[in-house]
Order: structure tokens, then C-alpha cells, then sequence
């Protein structure tokens, strides 16, 4: 199949959902991909700029982690027809539409303190206040702000859901709610993409379950348009042949509670993780 990179792909639309477990007897598990390395810090460091709301690759880059400098590039921002755009600046992506959604952007530099609607606050607020609301909605999808931005989001849409496992009889204390998270993506790099997308939106559901005092439960993935790129294949017919391990654990080094925002990569401790080899693959950009 053609499309946007121009690389080629081979696609399916719709299939099963993927469903992993969060926690075990209550073991934090981060369902890390064990068939090849997958990098870890990168995914830590783009999921705290994203909830930072920043949306320069700049920092990102700076930091070692070049996952987005090809869709900041100044020949990649005036395809766009983003020519008046400062090399790095993405327009209003994810942490954006997470933290600001609704609000006039500007540009990378701009305060938006107080602008749009907090999504991200407001599903906390909702875990903590009303765990049973149908509302605890996370969207990336703005179809306003989608020309101006670098790359439209792929992983779209997460909703968050609270069960309450059945109070033993003769207990008094009430069981503690475990917090869900289904996301959507609607554009999925099998090869490159979704294992980073899996292992992202986990570790934010864990990190949402530490401010709310909540038991991480799990991660439901539902793709749209699941494609494997040409360039790929060989690749992942390598990593087929390997054996999977078992997920590493997954220690947060915080009080529990506390606000979302301010988190450091020193605050999380991956164990166990001991993956195969690495694959190299290229991005398409």
C-alpha cells in the first residue's frame, strides 16, 4: 500500500484489541516489549514532555532523544506549509491538546497557563471525586488545530475506568479501585511505534493511579489502521523467531498522591527487564 512516507506498508484495519495486565497480586508490571530493546528513556522523557504541554522537539532533542526532530526539521515543518514556524516547534500536538485543548496557539514559546481545558486535570480530579463517571476522557484528536499541526496524533483517544474488586464479607475496610485505561490509535507502526505507544500510555496509567490512590488494573490497546512498513520486514521476521520474557516490574519512587505534574525520569525504577538484542529499523517521517 502507498501512503504519506512514501516507504510503502502492509496493512489490516481493525484488529483484536491487545490487553495487558498492570498489575499481578499487586506487582506493578510495564509491559515493556522483550523480543527486542525497546528505549525506555525515550519513552519516559517523551511522556513527561507531553504532559508538560510542550510543544518544541528542541528539549527532547536536547536530552538525547531524537524521536521527533525529523517531523521538526525545517524541511519537514515547510512541507507542512508550516514555513513561518522556528525549527522544532510542532504546533499544538499531544501535550498540548492534553493540557490546553480549545485554546489559540501561537507558537512554542507562548505561556498557556490558565488557557483551554486541562484534560489531563480533569480526569484526575473526576478518578478522585467520581471514579464512576463515563466521562474520564483523554483526546489528542482536535480537527481544528490538525493543519497546523507537524503530525496529526496516531494515538488519539484514552479513557480511563475504575472497578472495584467485591469486599470480602466481614472486612471493614473498603477495597481500593483499580484504574483501566483503553486507548485508541488510529495510525499503528507495528514494528517501530506500538510497543513505544503500549509501554507509554501503561506507564501513564500507572502514573495516574499513583495521584489518585488508585491499583493499576490495565492497558486495553485498540488499533485502527495497523500497518507493518516495507523496510520492516525482515526485521520483524527476525524478532518473530524470538522467544518472549516475562514483563519487567515497574517501582514509582514517590509518595503516593501528589500532583501530576513535576515528575523526573529518577522517579521510576524498571526491574527486571532484560530484553533481546536490539533491531534496528528506520523511522518513516
Amino acid at each position: 500500500m502507498n501512503q504519506r512516507t512514501g516507504t510503502g506498508t502492509l496493512s489490516i484495519f481493525a484488529p483484536r484489541p491487545l490487553k495487558f495486565k498492570l498489575n499481578d497480586n499487586g506487582r506493578p508490571i510495564l509491559p515493556l516489549l522483550t523480543t527486542k530493546r525497546v528505549f525506555t528513556r525515550a519513552i519516559i522523557a517523551e511522556l513527561l514532555w507531553f504532559i508538560e504541554g510542550s510543544t518544541s522537539s528542541l528539549p527532547l532533542s536536547e536530552a538525547g532523544v531524537k524521536i521527533w526532530d525529523g517531523n521538526g526539521s525545517r524541511e519537514f515543518l515547510d512541507s507542512r506549509g508550516l514555513t513561518h514556524r522556528e525549527v522544532g516547534d510542532l504546533g499544538p500536538v499531544y501535550g498540548f491538546q492534553w493540557r490546553h485543548f480549545g485554546a489559540e496557539y501561537k507558537d512554542a514559546n507562548t505561556d498557556y497557563t490558565g488557557k483551554g481545558v486541562d484534560q489531563l486535570a480533569e480526569v484526575i480530579h473526576k478518578l478522585k471525586t467520581d471514579p464512576y463517571d463515563r466521562r474520564m476522557i483523554l483526546s489528542a484528536w482536535n480537527p481544528k488545530d490538525l493543519s497546523i499541526m507537524a503530525l496529526p496524533p496516531c494515538h488519539m483517544f484514552a479513557q480511563f475506568y475504575v472497578s472495584f474488586p467485591r469486599q470480602e464479607e466481614g472486612s471493614e475496610s473498603k477495597p481500593k479501585g483499580h484504574l483501566h485505561c483503553q486507548l485508541y490509535q488510529r495510525s499503528c507502526d507495528m514494528g517501530l511505534g506500538v510497543p513505544f505507544n503500549i509501554a507509554s500510555y501503561a506507564l501513564l496509567c500507572h502514573m495516574i493511579a499513583h495521584v489518585t490512590d488508585l491499583v493499576p488494573g490495565s492497558l486495553t490497546h485498540t488499533m485502527g489502521d495497523a500497518h507493518v512498513y516495507l523496510d520492516h520486514v525482515d526485521a520483524l521476521r527476525t524478532q518473530l523467531e524470538r522467544e518472549p520474557r516475562k514483563f519487567p516490574d515497574l517501582e514509582i519512587k514517590r509518595e503516593k498522591g501528589g500532583s501530576i505534574d513535576g515528575w523526573k525520569a529518577e522517579d521510576f525504577e524498571i526491574k527486571g527487564y532484560e530484553p533481546q538484542k536490539s533491531i534496528a529499523m528506520k523511522m518513516s517521517v
